[in-house]
């Protein structure tokens, strides 16, 4: 018998120095995405590529009880404006580097080697999650689909992020 499904909330944020809320595909296509699945959107913005709004930003939601999941769009390449993973890294607990790992792995079979130009990554800050994908919104569609949906949903097995939630903050 598996475990039920538990609904979790989510938080998206776009880092964009560019989009708004009528042009950001990627942001619109995660809350689809999360909310097709069955979990709730808590909130959802638009930040410039700043470090320091980017930080303060999931800062906040880190730091509020009720987000469990943050995932931001945006900000991840080479560029001198790509921050968020300088922005995220520093609040993390702990990295989950096999996340970065898997896709980049699952990029490469959609864009070859140009997948090297991205930074994604993701970790774990007191009891919430953090998910930084690039900002094209296939890199959206490609990490929620492959990766995220699937390790947020208790129903996964052998192993989920979902089950962990509890014991996060242990000591």
């Amino acid at each position: 018998m598996s475990d039920p499904f538990v609904p979790l909330n989510v938080a998206v944020l776009t880092v964009s120095d560019t989009r708004t809320e009528a042009t950001d595909k990627s942001g619109r296509l995660l809350v689809e995405r999360v909310e097709s699945a069955g979990h709730h959107v808590y909130e959802k913005a638009i930040c410039i590529d700043d470090i320091h709004e980017i930080r303060a930003r999931v800062a906040r939601w880190i730091a509020d009880d009720k987000p469990d999941v943050v995932i931001t769009t945006g900000g991840t390449g080479l560029t001198g404006r790509d921050v968020t993973p300088q922005a995220v890294e520093v609040l993390f607990d702990r990295r989950i580097d096999g996340f970065g790992e898997m896709f980049r792995m699952l990029s490469y079979a959609s864009i070859g080697t140009s997948t090297l130009q991205s930074r994604a990554i993701a970790g774990v800050s007191k009891a919430t999650f953090v998910f930084c994908l690039p900002g094209s919104s296939g890199a959206c569609a490609d990490g929620w689909d492959k990766l995220i949906a699937a390790q947020i949903d208790a129903r996964t097995t052998p192993c989920n992020l979902q089950e962990l939630l509890p014991r996060l903050i242990e000591r």
